[in-house]
């Protein structure tokens, strides 16, 4: 009897005690279920990006944005900036994914461990643009013919040069070319004048003083019905200008959202997302602002 009281006390104390932790399974696994979507990423998620300004003043950044927040419903914040910038912020871990335009400071940013793989996703060209009077006479010629005669009219007074003087991808670009040439101390110049600023106002400033630059084929589409300036140059492999995905070394800072940025990197090589990154356009513009990946070898 003292038994059969002593088993039937200890049964109601499992029912006492499992029922309600069954109960907190239950609505643990509910709210897990209505916090998650379909790819196991909260509802409440997001994904922080930098990205290069060209990227970004075009637009398609925003396209991209928007077909990516409707397929998964999590959040996607764009930082804008240079190529440095984006960096730094990935360096610090301030950001999840960078997306930039330099293949060596790439190249150093993951061997430094600060980022895990380069995925390149897009290309298209840098050119030189220039007034419409081309008085260094450089149309058609290649990056570095042009350069030099920019270089040796400059000495002359005769023409001037603007440069981003940002640590953008561009400048990387623009610095690499002249000193390819020797010109080690081209930024002491007189004809030399850096903007310190991203590509739409070095545009702008470059039309204020009838000057050269470089830019990237997007954004002087973008602002080309604001200016004067012409394309002059735009052919040569030095000229080339590649888009590469890179996640943020998640051992940097427990916040960093490694599986949202495997996710976002594989959205960015998808068949349906290279297509769009071949068919964007600017509205009223025919110009075709940047090539998916797969057709680089081939171009």
């Amino acid at each position: 009897m003292i038994i059969r009281r002593l088993s039937g006390r200890i049964g109601m104390l499992q029912l006492i005690f499992f029922v309600p932790m069954i109960v907190i399974v239950m609505v643990m696994v509910l709210v897990n279920s209505i916090g998650t979507n379909e790819y196991g990423m909260a509802r409440d998620e997001r994904i922080v990006v930098s990205t290069t300004t060209s990227l970004y003043d075009t637009g398609l950044w925003e396209v991209i944005e928007d077909k990516f927040e409707d397929k998964y419903g999590v959040q996607l914040d764009v930082i804008s900036g240079g190529t440095g910038k984006a960096l730094e912020l990935g360096r610090r871990g301030d950001v999840d994914l960078v997306t930039v335009h330099d293949v060596d400071r790439e190249e150093e940013f993951v061997n430094s461990g600060y980022g895990l793989k380069r995925h390149e996703f897009a290309y298209n060209s840098f050119l030189i643009v220039g007034p419409e009077s081309d008085p260094a006479l450089i149309e058609n010629l290649s990056a570095e013919d042009a350069f030099r005669r920019i270089a040796l009219m400059g000495k002359d007074g005769e023409v001037v040069f603007v440069s981003r003087g940002d640590e953008s991808g561009t400048h990387s670009r623009e610095k690499d070319i002249w000193r390819g040439l020797g010109y080690d101390n081209f930024y002491e110049a007189d004809w030399y004048v850096e903007a310190g600023a991203g590509m739409g106002t070095t545009l702008m400033l470059a039309e204020e003083k009838g000057a050269y630059t470089v830019s990237d084929i997007g954004t002087f589409v973008a602002f080309e019905d604001q200016l004067d300036l012409v394309r002059l140059v735009d052919k040569g492999d030095n000229l080339r200008n590649i888009y590469t995905a890179i996640a943020v070394n998640p051992n940097i800072d427990p916040e960093i959202n490694g599986y949202g940025s495997r996710i976002l990197i594989e959205f960015l090589l998808s068949e349906a997302i290279q297509s769009t990154i071949k068919e964007y356009r600017i509205t009223g513009s025919l110009d075709q602002l940047f090539l998916p990946i797969e057709t680089y070898e081939n171009d």
